[in-house]
């Protein structure tokens, strides 16, 4: 059975950083693509970022690109979103997700399997 569980949310002021951590088990995690999703208070679950089952290929919503960094770690079966320059909008529960094969995509219903959610927290 996979399971993802997500880590690394909190509370940051704007301009701040913070990175999250995915960790992955009950398949090979390095066989399967990556995304990072998130849900805002009143707006619907929208796609932030993804990688390949490489990291060779990446993929961003414009809202977040130039400031967030989507990265894996296949040895430690972790997916990481490094956020920078975080802003008030950027408040939400982040969600990790595992797609159903190795090519990255932004289609939320192309991913099998999600975490739980962390909550992010930008004041401002």
């Amino acid at each position: 059975q996979v399971q993802l569980v997500e880590s690394g949310g909190g509370l940051v002021q704007t301009g701040g950083s913070l990175r999250l951590s995915c960790a992955a088990s009950g398949r090979t995690f390095s066989d399967y693509a990556m995304g990072w999703f998130r849900l805002a208070p009143g707006k619907e679950r929208e796609f932030v970022a993804t990688i390949s089952w490489s990291g060779g290929r990446t993929y961003y919503a414009d809202s977040v690109k130039g400031r967030f960094t989507i990265s894996r770690d296949n040895a430690k079966n972790t997916v990481y979103l490094q956020m920078n320059s975080l802003r008030p909008e950027d408040t939400a529960v982040y969600y990790c997700a595992q797609r159903g094969s190795a090519s990255a995509s932004s289609l939320e219903r192309t991913y099998d399997y999600w975490g739980q959610g962390t909550q992010v927290t930008v004041s401002s």
